[in-house]
Parts: structure tokens; C-alpha cells; sequence
């Protein structure tokens, strides 16, 4: 899926109309006691940021989204009974968060008590005002310190509609996103045919970040894992590892705002073509690294490229189908390399003995070092990720129904990139401050990718392949 903002997502004008959870079950969620199941880890830390952050006189949005088409006139009764049953499917997105003191409690409502309400906005003839109004509305109706924390509208057209569902980070992950288009579309055209609705009940996040959560406070400050980290991160000074060129910042500036990037990187050949260069190393993910590696030592000087890797926690089947924030760290430091197989063998190396790291949620690891690191940031640490998704349902399907992912782009000082492997081939995205350095680097790492990413050679029998007439 490619990766955009409301504003790059081809928003076009028409009827909106939104749906959020109807006042009798916001009653019912004041009135539940508390669901023992506590938040991840990683939950916890977001809204712990957010509080402080806010705190601190800044909002500073988060949310997560996604973007599709259905085609024809729509029937906004079955829309709605598909994005239901949909919800019903999720548990995390009935269950939110109450503070007790510095302490937060989970609540949880029973399906029966979930239902939507229903409103139309109005019509909109201009695009930019459309636009305008959904980064404003998702702001605050999918806002992480506050519950429900969800929204999903359609702009309604003669010939199309365009649906629009927005999430606090805290209900899920860029692999929960991929998924929403095709399930709501399934669910939509069984409902307006009468035919049953396929699939199985996913698997709950709710039990997830049970379960994490026991696992991760059975370790303690002598365990490998933490060692490991406390090595790492002495090796970084002290703090989690940054994006080494210049992004036009200095030391005690307030929040900067960001800006977005995003573009093809290269074509379908392109990337088969570095896939099957990398692919002795362990795929483009480790080749996307090993680029990196390189590019950042041109751009910045540094001898070692440090990062943290994110890596999916969907290590059971039954979690494969959930929607969740099922995101963990690895960290992996990389010595400037002699050329890229060089970079790609270390990368290889690092990913091998640090990706079981990941399964221990790092803000666990953060508390076990005592360290300080007080969350003044929305981004604790920059990340370069690598997701194919080429094997999503529906995916095939993503440019016909202008299907995208949607980021918030807000405020922050960290550069986070993501590298999409689509059907067409690689899409970029970075967030990044609003610099002019940070634009100039962003731009030149942007090219050099690219670069590397075309030179690798090819094997005879896949450039047969892909030269050969359809």
C-alpha cells in the first residue's frame, strides 16, 4: 500500500458522511469496570508520551489511517454493517484506557454494546476545504489521549466512494492497515449481494499485550537481552540512536513540525532485480539496510551506522489476522563497509544475533536500564522499514481502488522512512523536520537509494525474465 498524508491521497469532492461510536455505548464504556488485561508495553509508552508531550503545551497528532474506493453508488445502510462487524472483529479497537493516578486501567466492551452513530456533514466542493476539515476532525475524534479514538467517514459520489478510517496508533500497525481494505470491501459486497460474510475471528491484541506483558516482567536487569541494549546504548551516548546526518537542528529547540516525502522509488523489474541480489543475505530489507549504511557514512562521515530495526511480534498464526500494534525493536550497528555485498554480509550478520531482541517490548528494557529517557518526543529513535506487501489480500487491487496508507504528519525530530515492495515496485515515504539541511539530506539519501538500488547487477535468468515480452 502506498504511504500518504489526507493530503496526497486523492481526496476528490463529495457528500461526507462519518460514523463514530453512538453515545449509548460511550455511556456504557463510563460505566465498565476494569478489564485486568493490562496495555502493551508499547501502548503505554505512546500514550505516556502523548500526556507529556501535551503537557508540555504541544499537540501533536498521531493517528494512523487508511484510504479506498468502492466502486458504484454505494448503500450507506450495508456500508455501515460491514464497518460494524468489521469493529466487532477487533477487540482492541472496543478498549480503551483510564488514568488512576500514574497508573492506567484497561476497559473492554462487550460486542453487543458496540454501535455506530451515523452523520452526514455536508456536501464539499472543494477539494483543499474536504481536506481541510478530515486532518482537522481525525485530529481530535482519533486523538491517543482520548477515547473512542477512532473515526470512519465516506465522501459519498454518483459513480464512487471514497472511505476514510483513522486510528489512534495505539489500535494498530502498518500490517493492520494493509489488511482494511479488502475486508471491508469483502464484508460490503456480502452484504449488499446477501450472501454470508467470509473469514474467521481474529485473533484479540487484548490477549497479546496480555501475554507480552507477562513475558516481558518475567526478566530483570541481568537478563542478556537487557545487557545487550545497555551495550548498545552506551555505544550511542547514552540515548537511542538518531538519523546521523544533519537535519538542520540544535540542542534545546522546541518540537520541530515536519514534512512528508513520498514517491516511487524504482519499478516492479527494479526491485526484482535487487531482491534477487540480496536475496543470499536474507532479502531487501537487509539490502535496504545495507544501502543505508552506506549512504548515511557519505552524507554524515559516521565510521558505524546505529539503528533500531522494526520487526512484526505476529509470531503466532493466530495473531496474523488481528489488528494490533504488533511492533517491536531490534538494534543492529553497522561498520562503514568497502561496497554494498560487504554492507549486506554485516547487516546479514547483525539481524542474525540481535532480531530476537525484538520480542522483548523496549520500553520494558528502558525501565529495567533506570535510565531517563523522559518522552519529549512522539518518536523515541529514527527507523528505516522494510515491509513487502505483495501477499495482502487484495493488494493487487490497491491502485484500482486508490487504496493508501495514511500518516499524520505533525511534529517531531526524528526521520522515520518506510520502503513499500508494491505490485508496481518500491514505495518511499519519510517523515522528517521542516528544515531546509533536512530536506536537502532527505532528498540526497532519496537519490543515492535509488541508485544503489538500480546498480546492483542482475543473474542472467532473471534478467531474462523480466526483459521478456508479456
Amino acid at each position: 500500500m502506498r504511504i500518504s498524508d489526507i493530503q496526497r491521497c486523492e481526496v476528490r469532492p463529495g457528500r461526507l458522511v462519518e460514523w463514530t461510536f453512538s453515545p449509548a455505548t460511550i455511556a456504557a464504556a463510563a460505566a465498565l469496570p476494569p478489564d485486568p488485561r493490562p496495555p502493551a508495553y508499547i501502548q503505554e509508552s505512546h500514550i505516556r508520551t502523548a500526556r507529556s508531550v501535551r503537557e508540555d503545551g504541544l499537540f501533536v497528532p498521531t493517528w494512523l489511517g487508511t484510504a479506498f474506493d468502492l466502486p458504484g453508488q454505494v448503500d450507506l445502510d450495508m456500508l455501515e454493517q460491514a464497518l460494524r462487524v468489521w469493529t466487532l472483529r477487533h477487540e482492541t479497537l472496543r478498549s480503551g484506557f483510564r488514568w488512576a493516578g500514574e497508573d492506567m486501567h484497561r476497559f473492554t466492551l462487550d460486542e453487543d454494546d458496540v454501535a455506530l452513530d451515523r452523520a452526514v456533514v455536508g456536501d464539499f466542493g472543494d477539494t483543499h476545504a474536504l481536506i481541510r476539515y478530515l486532518q482537522d476532525r481525525f485530529d481530535i475524534a482519533a486523538d491517543a489521549l482520548g477515547w473512542p479514538n477512532l473515526i470512519y467517514a465516506a465522501v459519498v459520489r454518483e459513480d464512487s466512494t471514497s472511505v476514510y478510517m483513522a486510528f489512534d496508533h495505539t489500535n494498530v500497525d502498518a500490517y493492520s492497515l494493509q489488511r482494511i481494505p479488502d475486508e471491508v470491501h469483502e464484508l460490503y459486497r456480502a452484504g449488499v449481494t446477501g450472501r454470508p460474510a467470509g473469514g474467521v475471528p481474529a485473533g484479540s491484541y487484548v490477549d497479546f499485550c496480555e501475554q507480552e506483558r507477562v513475558n516481558a516482567d518475567g526478566i530483570d536487569d541481568t537478563h542478556a537481552i537487557v545487557a545487550r541494549w545497555r551495550e548498545f546504548i552506551g555505544r550511542c551516548d547514552g540515548r537511542l540512536p538518531e538519523f546521523p546526518v544533519d537535519l538542520g537542528l540544535r540542542p534545546g529547540e522546541v518540537l520541530p513540525a515536519q514534512k512528508l516525502m513520498c514517491e516511487p522509488l524504482v519499478d516492479a523489474d527494479a526491485a526484482a532485480v535487487f531482491e534477487a541480489h540480496c536475496r543470499p543475505y536474507g532479502g531487501s530489507l537487509v539490502g535496504v539496510l545495507a544501502a543505508t549504511s552506506l549512504i548515511v557514512h557519505e552524507l554524515g562521515g559516521q565510521p558505524v551506522y546505529r539503528t533500531v530495526v522494526p520487526f512484526h511480534t505476529r509470531l503466532r498464526s493466530a495473531w496474523s489476522d488481528s489488528v494490533g500494534w504488533y511492533v517491536g525493536g531490534a538494534p543492529i550497528e553497522v561498520p562503514a563497509a568497502r561496497d554494498f555485498d560487504g554492507a549486506l554480509a554485516t547487516v546479514r550478520a547483525e539481524l542474525r544475533a540481535n532480531r530476537a531482541l525484538a520480542r522483548i517490548p523496549l520500553a520494558r528494557v528502558l525501565r529495567l536500564l533506570g535510565t531517563d529517557f523522559r518522552p519529549t518526543s512522539p518518536d523515541m529513535y529514527s527507523i528505516i522499514s522494510y515491509v513487502d506487501a505483495r501477499l495482502t489480500p487484495g493488494s493487487a487491487d490497491w491502485p484500482e481502488k486508490k487504496a493508501y496508507g495514511l500518516l499524520r504528519v505533525s511534529y517531531g525530530d526524528q526521520l522515520c522512512a518506510w520502503v513499500n515492495r508494491l505490485h508496481e515496485g518500491l514505495w518511499f515515504a519519510c517523515r522528517y523536520p521542516d528544515t531546509d539541511i533536512a530536506y536537502r539530506n532527505v532528498r540526497r539519501y532519496v537519490e543515492r537509494l535509488r541508485d544503489v538500488i538500480t546498480s546492483v547487477p542482475a543473474r542472467e535468468d532473471l534478467r531474462i525474465a523480466v526483459s521478456a515480452p508479456a
